[in-house]
């Protein structure tokens, strides 16, 4: 495995200029905060004759609004990858180099190889290709905005998985996020195997375990 700083890259990879030509991929995460479940990434590369109406940062779409999306970005796409990166690989690189490996691993994953890669954010994962990073990209970039669904919906569907399988969690209803009910649930039951360990409401629960 790459040392974390292999996965990041340099700051002067930020702000290259595109001339327009080529493939274009827009790239987004899911996961970052919440206390359980992989980190998603998601990449995407998007068709101009098959347009996408209603194409917007993930977050201010309703759950259905975005499993109509999803379906339609899978269909029209010239190309879309989406990948993760796992617990344990979170609690051992950390969760921004966690989140650098998985973008990385999206755009590795694609059938088409892009001409230049646009990022949410202001970090940029080490790619083979030029890129540059998108301080609310998810807003401005149809494809970033493509990406982010993808992410976003195929990270909510394995929160439902791991819900069937720890109902008494309630990560159907928080997503991982350390809510009350999320601690509440983790003070009374322990730590799953889908906990981050490294972070520090887990933490603080298995060394009170202790």
């Amino acid at each position: 495995m790459p040392s974390p700083k292999s996965l990041m890259a340099a700051p002067e990879q930020l702000g290259l200029v595109w001339a327009g030509a080529g493939l274009l991929a827009g790239v987004d995460e899911a996961g970052r905060g919440p206390l359980a479940g992989p980190v998603v990434a998601a990449a995407v590369i998007l068709d101009e004759a098959a347009p996408i109406m209603g194409l917007r940062d993930s977050k201010i779409l309703s759950e259905k609004k975005r499993e109509l999306l999803f379906d339609e970005i899978r269909a029209k796409a010239l190309c879309c990858c989406i990948a993760e990166a796992s617990v344990e690989e979170i609690d051992r690189l950390n969760i921004l180099q966690a989140t650098m490996l998985a973008m990385r691993r999206a755009v590795e994953g694609l059938r088409l190889k892009p001409s230049f890669v646009q990022v949410d954010g202001n970090r940029l994962p080490v790619l083979k290709i030029p890129a540059e990073a998108i301080v609310k990209g998810d807003a401005k970039v149809q494809a970033i905005s493509a990406a982010s669904i993808l992410a976003k919906v195929h990270r909510d569907r394995q929160c439902i998985a791991m819900h069937e399988a720890h109902p008494a969690y309630g990560f159907a209803t928080h997503k991982g996020y350390p809510t009350a009910e999320h601690l509440a649930a983790l003070r009374a039951h322990g730590v799953t195997a889908w906990h981050r360990r490294t972070f520090g409401p887990v933490r603080a629960v298995l060394e009170s375990s202790k």
